[in-house]
């Protein structure tokens, strides 16, 4: 009674706030717990998410090669020897290019430096030359005076260098196994969960690598027009160090937002040091330009609804991971966000055969077809990450996509055996009666 007197006294919006306060505070603390073991443990978690990332944009690859009868492992070192290739072809190219056309850019650098002070003195701040030289030394006295933290700064670049090739080989070893045993190694995560919501959780880890897929293969597109639009601008105004500007371009459109606006400012200020303040114009209505349409025509058309987020959501996830984990947090946010909505999405959906339809109606008509192209429902739920696991005949599994007239068989099936069930009762009971007698 003391109790259900106290409940009574305190309002009821005391109550409902109270409640999900301390709900609050406890979800808080559990993603500060896991915060700090992620962080912890960042040297084996970093390698493995990129591992993963690099999975989703290999593994339609590695399908197609396993389609056409090469073995399984062979196509995974195919696809990942080949990638390696590539990229170290690429990098190769780009510093070649930025070694051939430093000695240009200095001179350049040189001579816009010569403007800028030719500018401070004959300006309207009407600056002294000792006043420039002053400054220039000052400059040159710091470092003279910070040259103990400056060289520790070195030591722990050539150390984070270790730590960055201990990482790239690890995630070189998971890379090689999510390509080929992926689907045994999701197939052991699931067992972790409980029974009755295996299934569901199943499909909603299979709909959030689906996602996954989606948003690496877009981001890549995306990056690719965002590299070769500004490239193409940067030759025609005659900024120098044109490939390397555009590598640098098309590596910050992973970071979608900021790294564009951060390598856009990039290319330019360059054009500023070197081409002077029009050029600088110009290249800032290309970067501008070029944004405007991968944010309003590429993303909308690449993405689609399978992994729309809001710009708000984006920015404040790339944020959130720059603060917590530097560069690597700010890679890997947005794609964990991507993951995490499509996941929560599938585990919340009252009815998730209803999420499966789409899929059994595509594969259906993918199949007949014989295009070779993956369809909509492929990308969006990752039936053409693990095929395997979605074939409709493979009765044992229980995350198989029925179509609605299976489900009336077994219910027909299912009312068969009760009807069977009654009459076999009938009859033991009519002829128990005259046993009794």
């Amino acid at each position: 009674m003391l109790d259900a007197d106290v409940a009574h006294a305190v309002p009821k919006g005391f109550r409902v706030s109270a409640a999900l306060a301390w709900r609050f505070l406890v979800i808080v603390g559990a993603l500060y717990v896991i915060g700090e073991i992620v962080g912890y443990l960042s040297v084996i978690m970093v390698p493995v998410s990129v591992a993963l990332l690099l999975a989703a944009l290999l593994i339609p690859a590695v399908h197609r090669l396993t389609n056409l009868g090469v073995p399984r492992v062979l196509s995974a070192v195919v696809v990942l020897i080949g990638g390696i290739g590539v990229v170290g072809g690429l990098l190769t190219f780009v510093i070649i290019q930025f070694t051939d056309g430093l000695p240009a850019l200095q001179q350049q650098l040189t001579q816009s430096l010569e403007q800028i002070e030719d500018w401070l003195v004959n300006g309207p701040l009407h600056l002294r030359e000792t006043q420039i030289e002053d400054a220039i030394n000052s400059g040159i006295q710091f470092i003279q005076d910070n040259q103990a933290a400056l060289t520790s700064s070195a030591l722990t670049t050539a150390t984070a260098i270790g730590t960055f090739l201990t990482g790239f080989l690890l995630m070189l070893f998971v890379l090689l196994f999510f390509l080929t045993s992926g689907e045994q190694i999701w197939r052991f995560t699931t067992l972790f969960v409980p029974a009755h919501v295996r299934p569901r959780v199943d499909l909603a880890g299979r709909r959030s690598f689906g996602s996954l897929i989606s948003y690496v293969r877009a981001t890549a597109a995306v990056a690719v027009v965002d590299a070769v639009l500004i490239g193409i601008g940067l030759a025609i105004v005659g900024v120098p160090l044109v490939i390397p500007l555009a590598t640098l371009i098309f590596l910050g459109a992973f970071v979608p937002i900021i790294g564009a606006v951060v390598t856009g400012a990039v290319a330019v200020l360059v054009a500023l040091v070197t081409n002077g303040f029009i050029a600088a114009l110009v290249v800032l209505a290309i970067v501008v330009g070029v944004m405007q349409v991968e944010g309003n025509v590429l993303q909308p058309m690449l993405l689609g609804r399978s992994v729309k987020l809001h710009p708000l959501a984006v920015v404040i996830a790339i944020t959130i991971g720059l603060a917590v984990a530097g560069i690597p947090g700010a890679l890997l946010s947005v794609p964990l966000l991507a993951v995490l909505n499509s996941g929560i999405k599938s585990l919340l959906h009252d009815d998730p055969d209803e999420l499966e339809g789409t899929t059994s109606a595509d594969s259906a008509s993918d199949s007949d077809g014989g295009s070779g192209k993956p369809s909509t429902a492929e990308v969006v739920t990752g039936v053409e990450a693990f095929p395997e696991h979605f074939e409709p005949d493979n009765e044992d599994n229980p995350t198989v996509t029925t179509t609605d007239g299976g489900d009336d068989d077994s219910n027909d099936n299912s009312d068969n055996d009760d009807s069977d069930s009654n009459d076999s009762n009938d009859d033991t009971g009519s002829e128990g009666t005259p046993d009794k007698k």
